[in-house]
């Protein structure tokens, strides 16, 4: 396991500018991808910058962690709906199918916990009982399971603003998607959602909620894209202590970007107004935590690769025959 100090040194390594051409940024988040001859694309997983709420900051071994996570996610899911991942020529990048991305991202929901103002326990904590088309009794405590998963799509808000949070019934009302797309893209989400929380069991952890994205390929087939069951687009209990911590009323131990929304919640901060500032050393523990849950779901040690991983990238995808 990598050290927090050689996490910390690693800080300026990690905010250096690639020297290939920029492509695109979305609220913090850094993407480079790169249309190659073959028609396919590119895309490098080097998150350099982690965004909260349009706070930047830096997350050492991010891009390679999240990027070696979803492509070993994505193996364990391939049997309940295909996906875009095409190869992985090295530690930081991955070459993907090109897709037309569909425009509602699928949140699911395993319990009622989250801090900041858009999260089912912050609204209900307020006494909202019909949360996003759903009915919740009285009663329930932060961090309890539900009595099954629930669905909370919501749009892309990009870089200007947040999401918008939509029903189920929405997302066919405005038009955003039709009824049997919906329903094929809604079941898939619950089987994947299972097949996560089957998976972080046997390893010791738990799968709390997570984000889905899906899009189109050329001939109209719903595909799986973007991150899978990452601490970037899921959050995880540590399975062991859990119980204990719930009925004390503590909070679960956090293996995800919940650890960095609950230091700002301490703050004061839930995602609007003045973004207060965060020790550096912050960013180092969440990346210790990046890389762990990496370790106990794949079962392997996590591959750093190269730093920085344009000259190696482009060696390696010549050898595949990918570029000339």
């Amino acid at each position: 396991m990598i050290s927090q100090n050689e996490l910390l040194q690693l800080n300026s390594l990690a905010l250096d500018e690639t020297n290939l051409p920029l492509q695109g940024k979305q609220s913090g988040k850094v993407r480079d991808w790169y249309d190659l001859p073959n028609g396919k694309r590119l895309i490098v997983t080097t998150d350099r910058l982690s965004a909260f709420d349009r706070n930047l900051a830096c997350v050492p071994y991010k891009g390679q962690a999240l990027n070696q996570l979803s492509a070993w996610w994505f193996k364990q899911t391939e049997d309940i709906i295909p996906n875009h991942l095409v190869s992985i020529p090295d530690p930081n990048a991955a070459i993907v199918r090109r897709v037309a991305p569909i425009p509602v991202e699928v949140i699911v929901r395993g319990y009622i916990t989250g801090v900041t103002s858009t999260a089912l326990w912050y609204r209900y904590s307020l006494g909202e009982r019909e949360i996003y088309g759903y009915k919740f009794s009285d009663g329930l405590r932060k961090n309890q399971q539900l009595s099954e998963p629930i669905i909370t799509p919501t749009t892309k808000g990009g870089a200007t603003g947040h999401d918008e949070r939509l029903t189920c019934a929405e997302v066919v009302e405005k038009g955003l998607l039709d009824s049997r797309t919906w329903d094929q893209i809604r079941d898939a989400a619950l089987a994947i959602f299972k097949r996560g929380q089957d998976v972080a069991k046997q390893a010791g952890l738990i799968l709390v909620d997570t984000k889905y994205e899906f899009g189109l390929t050329d001939d109209g087939s719903v595909i799986l894209i973007d991150e899978v069951h990452t601490p970037d687009s899921s959050r995880f209990w540590l399975d062991r202590t859990y119980a204990h911590r719930f009925d004390s009323g503590l909070e679960p131990e956090n293996f995800d970007k919940e650890f960095v929304r609950l230091a700002y919640a301490d703050k004061g901060y839930r995602g609007d107004g003045e973004i207060p500032s965060m020790p550096e050393d912050l960013w180092a523990a969440v990346s210790e935590r990046y890389i762990t849950i990496y370790e106990m779901l794949a079962g392997e040690k996590f591959n750093a690769g190269s730093y920085p991983i344009e000259p190696r990238l482009e060696k390696n995808l010549k050898k595949m025959g990918v570029i000339g």
